[in-house]
């Protein structure tokens, strides 16, 4: 029998606790496409070589629906966890040592994807303890904390990675601190119930017929397959930060590292850990489906007016570089992904239910972060052979061609379901 009908809610601790547990996951994707990411063309790496890290970074974050079952059917979601913040931190020293340049940087993108990919593991066991501790009508609330630990979590990896990267005698001295944090992280686990795993409710043949069944079910659902189209589609993926975080481009906005370090750092942790919470709250009233739509396209249109400001562009013909429009520009771009991000985790909360969370949360998550990855990459490159403000309106227009699809497969959908009514003759 499948546990999304079995399942029942074990108490919930307050969601600040989540935030915490999944600063880890969140500050070891922020030290790799900011930390590492800005210092990558100052030294020797061209903007889509910076790219690659990213998108190193990224693979296994819209792969990880593969190895997601391994998580539900096994271990429970502590040990999971540990586990992996433990291997996380580990990662993140091993990055820090290598040094950067051209010549290591296949080594390095090797560690990434690797560390990556144990990362993964660190949301999918906050995700199954999440799902099975949620009240109904709490989605909106509780994706506001969880968020906030994500992003400002990278935030948080981005600026203070970068800080001691630059400020400390050895490189491998700041991977040391990063790492001493996740494992503080780990501590809060006190506060959450012992979220148990399919295997301990009918061994692993049992585990795994439950899981297919969820899965199952959840493919049946038309909500279920709306949000995934809503993931799936390059909408409020704040791929533009990666592209924003490095040297090449800021420095067209006269941006040094003090003010990347700082709106992609701990001033955009804070900020967007704000946009989170709100996201949380536009979500619990109204359909998050609509309201993630709907902040897709109030991030397209922020990054569409931070591209007509760059230097150079209709609006600043004369090519001057005010760093206050860089500044004021990511910061407000860092609130919109917030939003997006609250959104996103409410559609997913309200879609899966609760049994399964690790693998069906890891197939919307790998289907959202699959748009991240090629539209990052794509930046990237339009960035490089256009210049900054293209590299936004380029964005902008590929996620309100986005929205256009969704709103237009929605209305479709609700015609083809909509009984027709016999006219009397």
């Amino acid at each position: 029998m499948s546990t999304e009908r079995t399942a029942t809610l074990l108490p919930a601790p307050h969601p600040a606790v989540y935030m915490v547990l999944y600063v880890p996951f969140g500050a070891l994707g922020g030290f790799v496409t900011v930390a590492l990411t800005f210092l990558a063309t100052r030294h020797g790496m061209s903007i889509t070589e910076g790219s690659f890290l990213g998108g190193a970074q990224m693979v296994s974050q819209w792969l990880k629906w593969i190895w997601a079952p391994a998580v539900d059917v096994s271990l429970s979601p502590k040990r999971w966890y540990v586990i992996s913040t433990v291997l996380s931190a580990i990662g993140v020293f091993a990055m820090a040592v290598v040094p950067l340049g051209t010549e290591t940087l296949p080594l390095l993108l090797v560690i990434v994807g690797v560390a990556s990919l144990v990362n993964s593991v660190v949301g999918m066991a906050i995700e199954s303890m999440l799902a099975q501790t949620t009240r109904p009508g709490q989605e909106g609330r509780v994706s506001a904390w969880f968020q906030a630990g994500n992003l400002g979590g990278s935030g948080l990896g981005g600026g203070l990675g970068l800080f001691l990267l630059q400020s400390l005698a050895e490189p491998w001295m700041a991977g040391a601190i990063m790492g001493a944090l996740f494992l503080a992280c780990a501590s809060c686990l006190v506060f959450v119930p012992d979220v148990v795993s399919h295997r301990s409710e009918g061994g692993a043949v049992g585990a795994v017929r439950s899981v297919i069944g969820d899965i199952r079910e959840l493919a049946k659902a038309r909500g279920g397959l709306l949000a995934a189209l809503l993931c799936f589609l390059p909408i409020g993926t704040g791929a533009g930060q990666g592209v924003l975080t490095q040297a090449a481009v800021a420095g067209v906005w006269g941006a040094s590292d003090m003010e990347v370090a700082l709106v992609q750092g701990a001033a955009a942790g804070v900020v967007t850990a704000l946009g989170c919470f709100a996201g949380g709250w536009v979500c619990d009233r109204l359909q998050p489906r609509t309201a993630y739509a709907a902040i897709g396209l109030l991030l397209a249109g922020v990054g569409a007016a931070m591209g007509l400001c760059a230097p150079g562009s209709p609006l600043n013909p004369s090519g001057v570089a005010p760093v206050t429009l860089y500044v004021v520009g990511n910061l407000t771009y860092a609130f919109v992904v917030g939003l997006a991000y609250a959104a996103f985790t409410a559609v997913v909360l309200q879609a899966i239910g609760r049994g399964s969370a690790a693998t069906k949360y890891s197939l919307y998550a790998s289907l959202s972060n699959f748009p991240i990855w090629w539209l990052g990459l794509l930046l990237g490159r339009a960035a490089d052979e256009y210049g900054a403000a293209s590299m936004l309106y380029v964005e902008a227009g590929i996620a309100v061609l986005g929205v256009l699809l969704f709103v237009a497969v929605g209305k479709a959908w609700r015609n083809r379901d909509e009984p027709s009514s016999a006219v009397p003759v």
